[in-house]
């Protein structure tokens, strides 16, 4: 069955949910950042009562319920205790009765409770309750895990299978936020048809692709379908992967499957978010890991010290790619999913705009939210590259701790004319070329082709996926990185250097 333009954007904005998950402007543009001083029990109101277990287990049930009258109960007993650890369960509260959950508790009964507790005038805003509570350190009560999946179960009962009170966690689960998705509402890719490049018609020269090469062996994932899927599960050169793509954050990443424990794992999206970066899961566990650092962050194997490892990935244009690696394969159409595979459809009135769609609370001022930067860390120091500044020196020598790197960006930037479902044309700049690698004692410059770099002695060496490669044979090795949005990555590394400028 097809469906026209108007019908992929019902699709997508009704079946997905993303309508009902997106903040309204008005909305956006009221959150405030939070103060430099991040509010405690104490500075809000002190002191607090603190209900017994017993009575916070009644009245999380209460308030995730539909009987009114126990609802207005329960609230009133919070109120009259003033337990300040009921904030975090009226802010999900809040977000239920705004995404039409009909709880027991009103709109304005949960707004007015909010107020009173916290001492703060933020209204209906629930972005702004969420970006004001994340600077918060307040706890919320026991069960609130448990609780809050039983809540979002009402969208899809394996929410409740993700956050329950055994599982172990690193992070704070009042920042899970539900992305508008089911489980597996974007479905990843598992080891998807691949064609030869010569049969990819469907791919305009100038459009934007991420490219991996293991083993020599070469592969293209355009974005016009990854925009849709979010995750790729392939096998390349031998290599298990898993292409893990935020849209949201615009951070594509590339795992090897096979983790620090010796176990291999594929992923899918879990449908939540954690600062706007997708949470995704693992099929073997169902262990939620955070997108952006390849950890996992609640569940079974949250309790390890399991990571994955960075593979190298690049974003160019399909023509640079192909001309690079003439052996390429390329993802085909025929994905097993019926989608809308056209530049832009899926995001592109998103990567348009300077807009963010969710609530993120750490956010840094050095740079626009949604400016792109290439993003490295080395020896535990994380790094961002503006890819304005990469672009325009074209090959950047630097060091990070004791490590001397190159990063090398000829290419310019990859633009997209596509149409969006939602805003019809758009334009938007999809990243950049970007590889950086270890150099040792040698300082390059640009060489006379955008494949080549050139030493101090004018010896040109050839930029490969494996790294720098001399005259001689000498190889430089690949780092891996990768691009994301700068408030992204600020979201999780907030005291990243900044190249061209100091830490935040």
């Amino acid at each position: 069955m097809k469906r026209s333009a108007t019908g992929w954007a019902v699709f997508l904005f009704g079946v997905l949910g993303l309508a009902a998950c997106v903040p309204s402007a008005a909305a956006r543009s009221a959150v405030q950042p939070p103060a430099s001083e991040p509010a405690t029990a104490e500075t809000i109101q002190s002191p607090a009562s603190i209900l017994d277990d017993e009575q916070a287990a009644l009245i999380l049930a209460d308030l995730g319920g539909r009987d009114r009258e126990a609802a207005e109960r329960s609230l009133a007993a919070v109120l009259e205790a003033h337990d300040l650890r009921f904030i975090a369960v009226l802010i999900e509260v809040l977000r239920a009765n705004e995404i039409g959950m009909a709880l027991g508790v009103d709109y304005s009964s949960t707004v007015s409770a909010l107020e009173e507790l916290s001492g703060q005038s933020l209204g209906a805003n629930w972005p702004a309750w969420v970006e004001w509570y994340g600077a918060t350190d307040l706890l919320p009560p026991p069960g609130f895990t448990g609780w809050k999946g039983q809540l979002l179960s009402f969208i899809d009962p394996r929410f409740a299978e993700f956050l329950n009170d055994e599982a172990p966690s690193r992070i704070r689960v009042e920042e899970v936020l539900w992305g508008g998705v089911t489980v597996d509402g974007i479905p990843a890719l598992d080891q998807a048809e691949m064609i030869q490049r010569a049969a990819a018609g469907y791919l305009l020269a100038e459009e934007p692709v991420f490219g991996v090469e293991i083993n020599g062996d070469a592969r293209a994932y355009p974005l016009r379908i990854l925009d849709w899927h979010e995750m790729a599960n392939d096998v390349v050169g031998g290599v298990p992967i898993s292409l893990a793509y935020c849209t949201l954050c615009g951070a594509a990443i590339a795992y090897d499957g096979r983790a620090s424990d010796g176990e291999t794992y594929t992923f899918g999206s879990s449908g939540f978010l954690f600062r706007s970066n997708k949470l995704m899961y693992d099929r073997q566990t169902r262990t939620l890991w955070n997108q952006l650092t390849g950890e996992p962050v609640l569940g079974e194997l949250a309790a390890t010290d399991v990571q994955l490892s960075l593979l190298p990935v690049v974003l160019t244009s399909w023509s640079a790619w192909q001309a690079q690696h003439p052996e390429t394969l390329v993802l085909s159409l025929k994905t097993g999913f019926e989608r809308y595979y056209l530049p832009g459809a899926a995001y592109g009135q998103y990567f348009a705009s300077e807009a963010t769609m969710f609530p993120v609370w750490q956010r840094g001022s050095q740079l626009a939210a949604k400016d792109r930067i290439y993003a490295l860390r080395v020896d535990g120091i994380p790094k961002a590259y503006p890819l304005a500044r990469l672009v325009e020196e074209e090959v950047v020598n630097d060091s990070i701790g004791t490590t001397k790197l190159v990063l090398i960006a000829t290419r310019g930037r990859v633009m997209v004319n596509g149409v969006s479902l939602q805003a019809g044309n758009v334009t938007y700049d999809a990243g950049g070329e970007v590889r950086a690698f270890l150099r040792g004692d040698e300082a390059f410059s640009p060489g006379t082709t955008p494949d080549a770099v050139v030493d101090e002695r004018g010896l040109e060496w050839t930029v490969t996926e494996e790294g720098l490669r001399s005259p001689d044979g000498e190889l430089a090795p690949r780092l891996s990185g990768h691009l994301s949005y700068w408030f992204g990555w600020f979201a999780f590394f907030p005291n990243t250097l900044v190249y061209g400028g100091a830490s935040q």
